[in-house]
């Protein structure tokens, strides 16, 4: 029997879902100190790139892509800080971090610098019709 995908637990605890792109679920980090987003490849037991099959790896580096370009347009970034680090949360999933170079903790990583500010949920709603106008044809939900 084939394992299914299941989210990670820390993700699912830290963050909100926004949809599935065609490999690729899209998460919102619950934090508002920056736009912060994640992809997590809906394959089971993945922890690194290289175990995804060569399409996929394509498919993958189209997604970042697509989601990182919206991302510096829509949010104006002054740079995009995008990661697969995975040492607290060992499933592959890759950050896509919204940055200026006035937020708090420029030009530091943002892990650790300051407890989260969750989101309320009007702006958790305002930043999905957000997200899903854009991606209109390619983000469906889950």
């Amino acid at each position: 029997m084939k394992p299914t995908f299941e989210l990670h637990p820390r993700l699912a605890e830290d963050c909100i879902t926004l949809g599935r792109f065609g490999l690729c679920r899209l998460l919102l980090m619950n934090d508002s100190h920056y736009p912060w987003f994640i992809l997590v490849p809906e394959n089971p037991d993945l922890t690194e790139i290289y175990q995804l099959s060569p399409d996929e790896r394509i498919q993958l580096t189209e997604e970042s892509s697509l989601l990182a370009e919206a991302l510096a347009d829509l949010y104006r970034a002054d740079k995009m800080n995008i990661a697969a680090i995975g040492n607290l949360v060992p499933q592959l999933h890759i950050h896509h971090i919204v940055r200026y170079q006035n937020d708090a903790a420029w030009p530091a990583p943002v892990w650790g610098k300051f407890d989260r500010i969750p989101y309320t949920e009007e702006r958790i709603a305002a930043i999905s019709d957000q997200i899903h106008d854009r991606f209109k044809g390619f983000l469906s939900e889950i």
